[in-house]
């Protein structure tokens, strides 16, 4: 684990998503969570009333998340296998916020506005769906205004396009993360 890691997991991590709008006692999904960068310090926010539902399709990606998740003590993390399917396996209005980081750029329009109408669906009225749409420099086809018009066709409306540091992969980059808020 990097020291970038480490810091990320002991502060920076719960010191971003709280300015994002992640509280105490929330029930959130990140959705294609990979190695937990954001699953483990949301799990510290949201405490032992709250619940983090960690989903991805690789199996050692979530063994990670959950031996990460014991050695902190937490006991709030749900990880959620999934083959690749779109549907997300969560009763309807459940949910306080969805994280959608780092996993746009591997799915095509159709797909997107699929994974969209399922966030929408376990979102509770008013909750939060925050975006990271950047990835590698392949996949800069994806622009900003573009998935921001998407997630806006899809019902939900643009709260705000933030400029922040946040953890990519294993290293901190600086670049923008737009919130959205159920209709």
């Amino acid at each position: 684990m990097t020291s970038d890691v480490q810091t990320w997991l002991k502060t920076d991590g719960e010191i971003y998503l709280k300015d994002i709008g992640i509280k105490k006692d929330q029930s959130i999904l990140d959705f294609g969570c990979g190695k937990g960068h954001y699953t483990i310090p949301a799990a510290k926010i949201v405490g032992k009333k709250g619940l983090v539902y960690a989903q991805d399709k690789e199996k050692e990606a979530l063994d990670k998340v959950i031996k990460k998740a014991k050695a902190e003590g937490l006991k709030n993390i749900k990880a959620m296998k999934t083959k690749g399917e779109l549907k997300i396996d969560l009763n309807d209005k459940s949910l306080d916020a969805v994280l959608l980081y780092d996993v746009l750029h591997y799915h095509d329009l159709e797909e997107r506005r699929k994974i969209y109408a399922e966030v929408y669906r376990i979102l509770k009225k008013g909750a939060l769906l925050s975006v990271f749409p950047r990835h590698h420099q392949e996949y800069m086809h994806l622009k900003l205004d573009e998935v921001k018009k998407e997630i806006e066709k899809s019902n939900f409306r643009l709260e705000g396009k933030l400029l922040k540091r946040l953890m990519h992969d294993d290293d901190y980059v600086k670049d923008h993360v737009l919130n959205f808020r159920k209709r």
